[in-house]
């Protein structure tokens, strides 16, 4: 049986301002800390479930929302339509301020307020992304290279581009066991990139996973989205928690 969880909001004050959010804590008392990093959705009950999901396995997670700069939690006042020009015109609104830089100073102050919590152990740290929060679950694993040792990205845009900085390109001063979950057909993460992906990260020569989820598009780990496939769902959180369980400490 899943362990019961406590949930309390919380906010965080970063260079740029303050970020709201949430925390759950496993009523156990706590354990290794967690950073989930939403899609360009924002924090809503698709993003929360998955969330309670990680945290009853034993794990302190830390939910921000990463559009502070745009607005408070919920982003949305209306209903998301992926291809609606409205929804297309928030998308940007909402993503447009993460910069690169921006990414990880917000990822250095997540880690850094997490890390004083006294639910949370001494250990590593992990974190995941979803979307075009993968750049930033790797963005964060370099700048706290010391505190994070596992970070994950599922279905992930432009992990590889041709930019000079590319998510890619931070990856000499990651220390962290790295997983990385590709959507099929995806023209955020088309297979060259994948594979420009993949040959970067061997240069880099730590551990790591960089695989595609065969017959899941872009988004598929999501409840609320029209491409949802419980099956490779369940096995993107089960390689999850692998990861954060055996890295873990």
């Amino acid at each position: 049986m899943p362990a019961p969880i406590l949930e309390r909001p919380i906010e965080i004050t970063t260079a740029d301002g303050i970020a709201d959010g949430f925390q759950w804590v496993p009523t156990s008392g706590g354990g290794p800390g967690v950073i989930h990093l939403v899609d360009a959705g924002g924090i809503r009950p698709a993003q929360i479930n998955m969330v309670k999901r990680l945290s009853a396995k034993g794990f302190v997670v830390l939910l921000p929302n990463v559009f502070y700069r745009t607005g408070k939690s919920p982003v949305f006042d209306f209903p998301m339509k992926i291809g609606d020009e409205r929804t297309m015109r928030r998308f940007v609104e909402l993503t447009t301020p993460l910069t690169a830089a921006a990414m990880e100073r917000d990822g250095a102050s997540y880690v850094d307020f997490l890390a004083k919590q006294d639910s949370v152990g001494k250990g590593g740290m992990g974190i995941v992304g979803y979307c075009f929060t993968g750049a930033m679950a790797l963005r964060t694993a370099a700048v706290r290279p010391e505190k994070i040792a596992a970070a994950a990205s599922f279905h992930g845009g432009r992990l590889y581009t041709d930019a000079s900085d590319s998510p890619h390109t931070v990856l000499p001063r990651v220390k962290a066991r790295l997983y990385f979950g590709h959507a099929v057909e995806d023209k955020s993460m088309p297979s060259q990139a994948i594979e420009n992906l993949g040959r970067a990260l061997e240069s880099w020569g730590g551990d790591f996973e960089n695989e595609i989820y065969e017959g899941a598009y872009h988004s598929w780990t999501t409840l609320d989205s029209p491409v949802f496939n419980q099956i490779q769902a369940d096995r993107a959180f089960a390689k999850l928690t692998e990861l954060f369980e055996t890295t873990l400490k």
